[in-house]
């Protein structure tokens, strides 16, 4: 059997642009992408905190340095430019493993690289 674990997000993003009739798709600046441990083509969920839309697509690589995070296809439909989202990724492993901590990406009103750590749980 295998759990499903956060592996790595970037947090409270700003959507930049949407593009509905490309084939679909999210696109992220790979500063962002890679910061975070996250690949081009790997399947992301997406939550919009303006409206609270959900949605799985996958990474496609944007202009490094430009901060940009665009939606593409007919998931542009579930956000508007300036939207926050959160963008998460997910990896398995069995429950006898110890769950890496993932990463957590936090950028600024202009979705430029703020800070990077290591996603830890609260001391009991």
């Amino acid at each position: 059997m295998y759990i499903k674990v956060l592996a790595g997000k970037i947090h409270r993003a700003r959507i930049t642009d949407k593009h509905i009739s490309y084939m679909g798709s999210i696109t992220i600046d790979p500063d962002l992408y890679e910061a975070a441990g996250l690949h081009p083509w790997q399947e992301v969920l997406v939550v919009n905190e303006n409206n609270g839309s959900r949605l799985y697509t996958y990474i496609i690589p944007g202009k490094r340095g430009s901060g940009e995070i665009i939606l593409n296809g007919p998931s542009a439909r579930l956000g508007e430019v300036g939207d926050i989202v959160v963008i998460m990724a997910f990896a398995y492993i069995t429950p006898d493993e110890d769950v890496p901590p993932p990463k957590a990406v936090f950028v600024d009103e202009n979705n430029k690289l703020k800070e990077v750590m290591d996603y830890t749980l609260p001391e009991e």
